[in-house]
Order: structure tokens, then sequence, then C-alpha cells
């Protein structure tokens, strides 16, 4: 780019980030001035009653016994919260699990140690499992909290699970990491933990594996590396795609993405953890987390703990002692996330490597996946949970010509917390992704949108309430449109963020950590951390402050003798106005900063983006792979003539399948019923075998339907083939099952053409003389020792 191009590209950028900049600030205006006139009324009626209610001294005082009895109760809750981290502390914390475990394998005593162990959960009391059932594994995200979110009630992950008759098992974590570990070593203790289970459950399916956030990737990655050993993946709110964001109508909603850029790359991650004598605090990650949301983190969950000061405190201390758990890593393993995962966004492209040296190559993974996020999600938006998809395949028909499954999730409005934490979700979600798992190993390959929707009134009483569940297809390059409002332009700038990060990791090393490592002592790491802002306002406010020592007993006399006001008088109401009032300036606050931090982001990475001119300057995604998009293509269409049995099966399957048109859940049951029904037409192949076949003739049928019909008898050239595939078509004509009750006059046609066409001896190949059938395709084989290479 010529430097007249240049300034060209700057004053564009500055010009484009101005007006952005000016809308979002005028949208965060009127956002403020709409909240701060709800919070205090405009309606004459309220102004009255608090006029009225601020003169009557009954109510005054009324309202201040209630208001210094609820400050009580409040502060009370706060010296217990910090007493339980002053104990967890000094006992060393354990996972938050509502249930009840059993250690399976500690990774402690591994070859290469880590500090991570499998456990089983025992099924509470009137709960029974079935071990023949499918087991599930539960990866939950080390992200500075501690292990258990995801079975941190009774109505989660692991209950849900549990309820549906599965044996459950919990990958935890202890807080302090073995000397040397890596993640790759974390990777290699996890395919342990898979394969304990499969030896624990050598007549179940394989093990489905949930990962949640940061353990979504971890679940992939086990995936990907040892393929043959795992069972359908469930990744929820898992921040695959780094780079991607902006998901609402407004610009830069995903603040987290740019803090890379702005903190200059990945050596501040690399200085905490020298401070901390090779280990990082995981507090840092979870003040990120509140710095996300200051409003919240200041103001709203306080609050509500004081305004219900009477009911709300259990919940609240329940949560805090998974939140307010601080967990540390080594400086290996926050280097590997950082440098590969959130600024280097490595993991999609196959540039990260295991510990045998063998690349992690995701399309390796065979098994179905599952994706779950939500649109409310300002930690893992959609686009970072699913644009991997579109990095990773060049197109719909290579999803399906490798055998792949991948069913999309979302929530409307949920948060990232709750796609992990809500009884709702639990109870909707999270319950039907166990209760169709299997089926949707029956899903043809391809792409699909789930939706779960009301399925009416309750069958009986306590049954909880119904729902319908429906799979949709959708192609790769639509639903990529649809989240990626900029065509992902705007990740282009982060290719400069990752070149400036090496620069600045690398002069770090050089220039500054030599001198940060000979400072640092196992004494100046515990003392950082226990004075680290997080830490501090708990001890502070616990029963080591002997300030405190009276809260305790004025709680247990204001609860005997608690004068509560209504929640709805005036002056509750005016107290709730200003809180709303206080939060609102918070949120003002938040939607300015972020704005700004976009503003600058883009003028800096984008100018300087324009300056570096990478020689792949291209933004990831479909458009880079049209070339390997049209290669899938012809590839399948190479193998038109080829195989015998199981491709003719998949082919004719595939001619006559109805596209668009919704799946629901009860068609996959019943297609389960009848191949019960139909077992001796089905081909002898193992499923994992079956999708590949499936999908490439789906692909052949899609592209060239003349064709794919016309070539079928090639692939019976067997009499006795001939005959079985036949005989199929005749019953499964007759049966009112197969065709949907009532076929459609397509269908019959289809049926007829193919009937005739198999009806006479297989003409001879293209430019051959006899009419010798083609080899048959050797099924695919994949070794668990080393992944293929693409």
């Amino acid at each position: 780019m010529d430097p007249g191009a240049r300034l060209a590209h700057a004053r564009d950028v500055g010009q484009k980030t101005a007006v952005v900049l000016n809308r979002r600030t005028k949208r965060a205006q009127a956002a403020l001035q709409e909240r701060l006139s709800k919070a205090f009324g405009t309606d004459a009626g309220g102004a009255q009653a608090f006029a009225a209610a601020s003169m009557d001294p009954a109510a005054c005082a009324a309202y201040a016994i209630d208001a210094v009895q609820r400050g009580v109760l409040f502060w009370d809750t706060m010296r217990r919260r910090g007493t339980g981290f002053v104990e967890r502390a000094v006992a060393g914390p354990v996972p938050v699990l509502h249930f009840d475990y059993e250690m399976v394998l500690d990774g402690r005593g591994f070859a290469r140690p880590v500090n991570y162990a499998l456990v089983r959960i025992v099924p509470p009391e009137g709960v029974s499992v079935d071990d023949k059932r499918r087991p599930y594994i539960i990866i939950d995200p080390r992200a500075g909290h501690g292990p258990g979110i995801g079975g941190f009630k009774d109505d989660s992950q692991v209950g849900v699970a549990l309820r549906a008759g599965h044996p459950v098992y919990f990958v935890v974590f202890f807080q302090e990491p073995e000397p040397g570990q890596t993640l790759l070593d974390v990777c290699v203790a996890e395919q342990q933990f898979v394969r304990q289970v499969r030896a624990l459950h050598p007549h179940s399916r394989k093990p489905a594996i949930i990962g949640n956030c940061q353990g979504g990737w971890a679940a992939m990655m086990v995936a990907a590396a040892d393929p043959d050993q795992t069972g359908p993946v469930v990744i929820n709110g898992a921040p695959m795609a780094y780079w991607s964001g902006a998901w609402q109508p407004g610009e830069g909603d995903n603040p987290m993405r740019y803090s890379g850029g702005l903190l200059g790359g990945t050596w501040l991650a690399s200085l905490a953890a020298d401070l901390g004598n090779g280990k990082f605090d995981g507090a840092y990650l979870v003040q990120n987390f509140e710095n996300l949301d200051p409003a919240n983190t200041l103001v709203d969950k306080y609050y509500h703990v004081f305004d219900m000061a009477d009911t709300e405190p259990p919940r609240f201390l329940d949560f805090e002692r998974w939140w307010g758990g601080y967990y540390l890593m080594n400086r290996e393993e926050i280097e590997w996330i950082t440098q590969n995962l959130f600024v280097g966004n490595r993991l999609w492209s196959g540039d990260v490597k295991g510990a045998q040296g063998q690349t992690f190559d995701l399309r390796d993974v065979k098994v179905p996946i599952v994706l779950f996020a939500s649109m409310g999600d300002n930690v893992t938006p959609p686009q970072q949970a699913f644009n991997w998809v579109a990095d990773t395949y060049s197109s719909t028909a290579e999803i399906k010509a490798r055998g792949q499954v991948i069913v999309a999730l979302m929530h409307e409005s949920v948060g990232h917390l709750g796609i992990f934490v809500s009884g709702k979700v639990a109870k909707k979600e999270h319950a039907q992704i166990v209760s169709v798992l299997q089926s949707i190993e029956l899903l043809p390959p391809g792409l699909y949108g789930m939706r779960i929707e009301d399925g009416g009134p309750q069958e009986e009483a306590g049954a909880g309430p119904q729902y319908e569940v429906t799979f949709h297809e959708i192609e790769l390059e639509e639903v990529a449109g649809r989240l990626n409002r900029f065509h992902r332009e705007d990740e282009r700038p982060f290719q400069a963020v990752a070149a400036l990060s090496e620069f600045t990791q690398r002069a770090y090393e050089l220039f500054a950590q030599p001198a940060v490592q000979a400072m640092s002592s196992e004494y100046s790491a515990r003392l950082l951390r226990e004075f680290h802002p997080l830490r501090v306002q708990n001890w502070a406010f616990s029963d080591l402050n002997p300030w405190l020592r009276w809260l305790a007993p004025a709680a247990e006399a204001v609860a005997a003798n608690r004068l509560a006001m209504e929640h709805e008088h005036p002056l509750r109401r005016a107290e709730k106005g200003m809180a709303e009032s206080a939060s609102a300036w918070w949120d003002y606050y938040r939607a300015l900063r972020d704005a700004t931090t976009e503003a600058v982001f883009f003028n800096l990475y984008a100018n300087l983006f324009a300056l570096w001119e990478p020689h792949a300057a291209t933004a990831p995604g479909p458009a880079a792979s049209a070339a390997d998009a049209d290669g899938t293509v012809k590839d399948a269409l190479a193998a038109m003539d080829a195989g015998g049995y199981p491709e003719a099966f998949a082919r004719v399957a595939a001619l006559l399948s109805e596209r668009g048109k919704p799946l629901p859940l009860a068609r996959l049951e019943l297609r389960k019923d009848m191949a019960q029904d139909y077992t001796q037409f089905l081909p002898e192949v193992a499923i994992e075998n079956w999708r590949p076949i499936r999908g490439l003739q789906e692909v052949i049928v899609r592209t060239d339907p003349k064709r794919a019909l016309e070539s079928l008898p090639r692939l019976l050239a067997d009499g006795a083939d001939r005959e079985r595939m036949l005989l199929l078509i005749d019953k499964l004509e007759g049966d009112p099952r197969a065709m949907g009750g009532m076929p459609s006059a397509e269908r019959k046609a289809m049926v007829a053409r193919i009937r005739t066409l198999l009806g006479k001896p297989p003409a001879p190949l293209r430019g051959d003389g006899d009419a010798r059938p083609a080899p048959r395709r050797a099924a695919p084989r994949r070794s668990a020792s080393r992944p293929q290479q693409h």
C-alpha cells in the first residue's frame, strides 16, 4: 500500500470510528435518560404517594427500622461470605458440586502429573442410573474459578443427566497446579479419563463429552486428538473463534476481544505469572469478568441482597462459594492459552500441536457436535461459539462429505453464566440436549439448527413442561453471513494484534523477565495474592476482623424481631429507584468505556494492519476457501460410480429425502424403530463409517441428481445386492411409516424410476468396454495415535 493509500485508509478508519462512537454515545445517553425516568417515576400518583409517605412520621419510622434491620442482615451476609472464604482457604477449596462424588482417577499420580482428577457422581436417593446407558463426562472451565458449576444445583447439567438414567462423571481440578504441567499434559490426562470411563462401561455407547466455556475447547481438543474414543461432544458457551464478536445491531458489544490489543498482547499474563513466582493467579481472570459489568459488580448484586435480605442470602452465599474460589495456573498454561487462543486464535487453524507433536485438526472430530450459545452472552458471543465452523470447513458440502453432524442451539437472552448456572436453562435446553443426543446421531451429515418449543400443557400433574424438538438443516454460508454483519472484515486488525503481541512478548522475555523472576519469591507471590482486591473484600469482612464480632448476635436478634415493610410501599419503591439510578449511571459509564475502547482499538490496529500488510492479509472464513469447496464437490463427483451396497443404500436415501422441511424429533425416533424392523436390509457398516458414506452420497445427489440416479445400477452390479435393494423398496413403499403416510408425487415418481432402473442390467462404465463394477471403496479408517492431516 503506497503512502497516499495509507493516508486515505487512515482517514477512512478515523471517520468511520468517529461516526460509530458518536452514535453509540447518543444511544448510551438515551438509555440513561430512559432508565432514570423509569427509576424515579413520572406518574403523578406515584409522586403524591411518596410525598405523603415521606411526611408520615409513622411510615418513616417503620421504613427506618426496616432499612436498619436489612442493613444488619446484609452486612452479616457479607461477614458469612468472608468467613466461608477464609475457612475454605485454610482447609483447601473443594468442588462446589451439589452431589456426592467418589474419586476414579487422580491425575497427580500420572507419569506427567496434572492437578486434574476424574470423579463419579453418586446418584442421590431416589435416582437410579443404568450402567449400560451412555455415560456423560462434564468438563468445567478453568477460568480463575474452581470446578463444579456444571453440577452446582439439582437443576443442572449433572442433575438432568442423572434423572435421565445416565452415569455421570465430572472432571475436577485442584487449586495448585503440578510443577511443570502444561495444557497439553492436561489434554493427555483427559484422554486417559475418557478411556477409563469406556473401560468402566464396556457395554454402553461411547461417552458424551460436555464442555462448558473453556472446557468446550478442551473437549474439542480431546475429541480431535483421540477421535475413536469419544461420543458426541456438547460445547456450551465455548469461545472457539476469539477474534469474532459484535452480534448486536450496535457495534462492539463484546469488549473482551479488544483487551489483548489494548494491553499490548500476551506479555502482561507472563508478567503476572512471574510476579507470582511461576504461578498465575486466577483472581485476575475473575476480575476481568467483574469489570465487564460494573453495574452488577458494584450495585445490582449487592442491592438485591439488601432488598431481599430475608430470603436472598442463602442463594447469594451458595453462588459466592464458587465465584470467590480463586485457583492458580502455571506460567506455561496461561501463556499457552493467551498465545494460542486468546490472541493467537490458532485452535481452528490447525497450528496447535499436541503433546506427541500431532496437529489438532478439528475436522478429525467425527462424532456429532452440539453448539449451545446465547445472543445475550457478552463473554462468548455467538460468533465466537460458531465461526470456527466456517474457519474449519470450506462449505456445507465439505461438512457432509466428511460425515460431520453439527447442531447449533441458540438461546435468545441468557447471559454467559446463565448457560451453565440457570435452573431454567438446565430444565429446558440441557434436558432436551440429553434426551435427543442419541437421536442426533441418526441425523444425516450436515449443519442443523435445533429448536425447542413449548409442546403445550403438561400431560399429568408433576410431569413438568412438555417440549417439541425439531431440527432444521441450514447452509454454512447462509448462517455465517447472518451472524457476521461486517463479513468478518472487523477481524482483520486482530492479525496485527497477534503480530505485535509476538514482538512485545519476545521483548519482555529478553529485557524484563530475568529481572522480574529474580525479584520474585514464594513469599512475595503469596503476599500479592492475599492482597488482591477480590481476596481483600472477602477476608476483610470476616470473623478475622474483630470489629465485626457484633454482627452475628445482632443478625440473630434482628431475625427474631423482624419488622419488615411491604415491598410496594412508596418509600421502598423510592429506595429501589435510587438503586436503579446508580445502576443506570454505571451502565452509562460502561457503554462509554466500551465505545471508546472500540474506537481506540480500530483507530490503532486498523491502521497498523494497513502498514503491516501481511502476506496472508485475508479475513478467515469461507471466502478464502472457495477453491477447497469446489474441490470437495469435484472429489464427490469423481466417486460417482465407486462403491457397493452401502453407497447405493445411502444414495437411495438421499434421492428420496425431502429437503427444506423441519425434521421433528419424533421422526428421528421413528427411524430408529424402523431400523430394528429392517435390520436385514441395512448395510453392515459402523455408524462412524456410515456418516461419511451418507454425506458423500448426498453431495453427489445434490450436485448432479440426474447422473446420481443413472449411475445407481453400477453400485448394485451384484445381483444379490440388487434384489435386496428392490425388496427393501417394495417393503418401504408399503409401509406408511416410511413414506410419512401420504408420499408426495415427486417421491412416488422417484421410487418408480429407481425400480425401473434396477430392473435392468447395469450399463457399462464410461470409457470401458465391459460392465465390471467399480471397486468397492473401503470405509475410511482413522488412526488414534496419528490423526490424518488435511
